[in-house]
């Protein structure tokens, strides 16, 4: 092997890392909607289960906080100083378990972290009822990740502590869906707050599949949400099915026109949102799909367009695409951690202790 001067050689230099790196985006959402502490004041002790539970000016304001914590890197006052949070993730997960528990930490808790289910009570047959009586004597939220779509609700009778639903096999994955509207936020937080002309309305572009994959049914309800900011969205799937029944509709009615194509590049150049994946996850395992619907940078996108992928990826986004101005990815992934802080203090009932934070 080469000898290296690890002192010289810039790969392996750290950079300091600058807290205030990144914050013209959040800042500029973070004036354009106004505070109004009360919506927030109904997510209090409430689980959180689906993207379809939220309204609008929950959004908005979950946004603001988290806008506001992301400008904030040092935060005056902890308010969940002495909090436990139960991080009971039964399904492989690096992203979400990880900002959730980085979240919890920056807000001053404590983590309890469950990564293998074959060390607890489930591997001897213990029902979910009984685990969810046990976890509300040892901690203050409980965060779930399970391959079962039906875990988070069976365990809701029993609970009294809030659960928040980090992904329940294909049905949904609501933080990630805050996230990725987060992110959109930031980027043009305009569609968000006010009357959108419609020159001005935004083409998104979803390559997955409704039905099968938890992270597109979410973001779908909640950009639902603002379907006068959308002009469409477009399904790229190369499935023959692709929404369950009555899904499509319930979208429809809430305002999204939408369309689906099985080709990717002829309607790229009309795209100012991508929103890539190609895993979902069934029991155990997991499926790909999309085969052949791949970005690269080659790929012909409109200019100005951005990327999300819930990440993470594999053939399907190209790491060529990483340096360029397409690239949203990272900042969604980023944005994460800051969105369950917002939502993770409004559970937990310390919105109060927050709202007067100065903005960074």
């Amino acid at each position: 092997m080469p000898l290296v001067n690890y002192t010289e050689d810039p790969l392996h230099v750290l950079h300091p890392k600058d807290g205030a790196a990144g914050t013209d985006r959040p800042k500029a959402l973070l004036a354009a909607v106004e505070e109004d502490p009360d919506p927030l004041l109904k997510l209090a002790a409430a689980h959180v289960v689906s993207s379809q539970q939220f309204s609008r000016e929950e959004l908005l304001q979950l946004f603001r906080l988290a806008a506001q914590y992301e400008t904030t890197p040092a935060l005056m006052h902890l308010p969940l100083a002495g909090k436990i949070l139960i991080s009971a993730f039964y399904e492989p997960s690096t992203r979400t378990r990880l900002s959730f528990e980085s979240a919890w930490h920056r807000l001053g808790g404590a983590v309890m972290s469950i990564t293998d289910p074959k060390s607890t009570g489930i591997a001897k047959g213990e029902s979910l009822a009984d685990i969810a009586e046990m976890f509300n004597n040892y901690g203050d939220v409980l965060v779930l990740r399970s391959s079962d779509g039906e875990a988070a609700h069976n365990m809701l009778e029993n609970l009294r502590i809030p659960l928040v639903n980090a992904g329940n096999g294909i049905d949904e994955h609501p933080t990630q869906a805050l996230a990725d509207v987060y992110t959109l936020a930031k980027w043009r937080p305009e569609l968000f707050t006010g009357p959108v002309a419609p020159e001005d309305r935004i083409k998104v572009g979803i390559i997955g599949v409704p039905s099968r994959m938890r992270t597109v049914r979410s973001l779908l309800r909640l950009l639902s949400l603002f379907p006068e900011a959308i002009e469409e969205v477009v399904i790229i799937s190369r499935e023959d099915e692709n929404f369950d029944p009555g899904q499509r509709e319930e979208l429809e009615e809430a305002g999204l026109k939408l369309r689906v194509v099985h080709e990717l590049d002829p309607l790229l150049p009309e795209l100012d949102v991508v929103y890539i994946n190609a895993i979902a996850w069934v029991g155990d395992t997991f499926e790909s799909m999309g085969e052949g619907l791949k970005l690269d940078r080659n790929s012909p996108l409109k200019k100005g367009a951005v990327i999300l992928h819930p990440l993470a990826r594999g053939d399907e986004l190209s790491t060529d695409l990483d340096d360029t101005p397409h690239n949203w990815y990272f900042a969604q992934a980023r944005g994460a951690v800051f969105v369950r802080m917002a939502l993770l203090t409004s559970v937990v009932r310390r919105i109060s202790q927050v709202m007067d934070t100065p903005e960074g």
